[in-house]
């Protein structure tokens, strides 16, 4: 029975827990600091997921695709490898090393596979009549694993990159794939809440295709209006959760469209109308037509992100800061978190910390190649 105290407190958790950063200098930083930083905001989860992501653990393999693939069965394995050596060259593939833990009884297959396009009649026939990028065909081959093959698929697809996520509390999936044994230059991670979504494996942060990935906290309400736009573009949202229409529309935006990282921001989470008709006319003409034309684009809803990539990593709220998001900064390591905890858990004395406004997103990019 609760309390008659009008002094009751009650803690509100927020949702979800996120929490990631970069060395802009590209120096490789052990699983076990990102591990250490997410498992402070345990509280923010409800064991039904966990994920990280990892940029730069894969030096010996930095020219290939490195698909991530979990199976819920041996039929499922077994047609995909079938589909990847029709399509790919394989340079490796190897079972994504697990240790049994308790928490986690009966997890699906995870293997990972080193690929490169074969150039056959079929790629060069796409590439030169039907104007596609070999990242294009990368993109068509992540849809059809994941919308035709059953019980297949694809949790993480880009160069030197990978996905590790399931359900659980982000520190059992760590243990669970042996994170502290990584090393990378960019880390993110996630504690899931899922409030409107099913707990599932697939249904984990981070969502990816190529080599971005996002880790969100929140709700997108206009998911209904996202998918239907990106689906006129050949994306397929078969993931059951809202978030993963973050990571398509980004993509199309940046990579397809060719958008700046901070204007592809700007159309995710756009001024109100009211404050573009005050800016100076350069700017309210930028803003109007941003507006207009993405539109579909728009992330209605509580939210905060991040956004990760080999080029570097972005931390985003929504226009009204409805979930929370911390930034640092100490020598050449940014960090973004839901809480100031969690960096202070890793960077106990940052040179310089800030929580960013509502809608202005905070970019983190490589210095030089990797």
């Amino acid at each position: 029975m609760r309390p008659n105290n009008s002094f009751f407190y009650e803690k509100d958790i927020s949702n979800c827990g996120l929490t990631g950063f970069i060395s802009k200098k590209g120096r490789r930083i052990g699983g076990a600091t990102i591990i250490k930083s997410i498992a402070l905001m345990h509280d923010r989860g409800n064991g039904l997921g966990g994920g990280f992501g990892a940029y730069g653990i894969y030096p010996q393999y930095k020219e290939f695709y490195a698909f991530h693939l979990m199976y819920e069965s041996d039929a499922a394995r077994q047609l995909t490898e079938e589909y990847l050596e029709n399509n790919f060259h394989i340079e490796q593939q190897e079972p994504i090393p697990t240790r049994r833990i308790r928490a986690i009884a009966s997890p699906p297959l995870f293997k990972r596979y080193f690929v490169a396009p074969l150039y056959n009649d079929d790629y060069r026939e796409a590439v030169e009549y039907q104007g596609l990028t070999e990242e294009d065909l990368i993109v068509r081959h992540v849809m059809a694993i994941n919308h035709e093959i059953n019980g297949a698929f694809v949790v993480s697809s880009g160069k030197n990159m990978g996905a590790f996520k399931g359900v659980g509390f982000p520190e059992e999936i760590a243990d669970f794939f042996m994170l502290e044994e990584y090393e990378g230059h960019i880390w993110t991670a996630h504690n899931r809440f899922p409030t409107n979504t099913p707990g599932w494996w697939g249904g984990a942060h981070p969502f990816t295709l190529l080599d971005w990935s996002i880790v969100h906290n929140g709700e997108i309400s206009s998911y209904g209006i996202n998918k239907r736009y990106l689906e006129m573009y050949g994306y397929l949202c078969t993931m059951l959760t809202d978030t993963e229409v973050v990571a398509y529309t980004l993509d199309l935006l940046i990579r397809k469209h060719g958008l700046p990282p901070e204007l592809a921001c700007t159309a995710l989470a756009p001024p109100f109308w009211a404050l573009i008709d005050q800016l100076p006319e350069k700017q309210r003409q930028l803003y109007t037509a941003v507006r207009q034309i993405y539109g579909s684009a728009l992330l209605n809803g509580p939210f905060a992100i991040l956004f990760a990539s080999n080029k570097g990593l972005i931390g985003l709220n929504d226009r009204v800061k409805l979930r929370p998001l911390v930034c640092a900064e100490h020598e050449d390591i940014v960090y973004m978190a839901s809480e100031e905890a969690a960096i202070r858990e890793i960077c106990p004395q940052p040179t310089r910390i800030w929580a960013p406004r509502g809608g202005e997103p905070v970019i983190a990019l490589m210095e030089g190649e990797v």
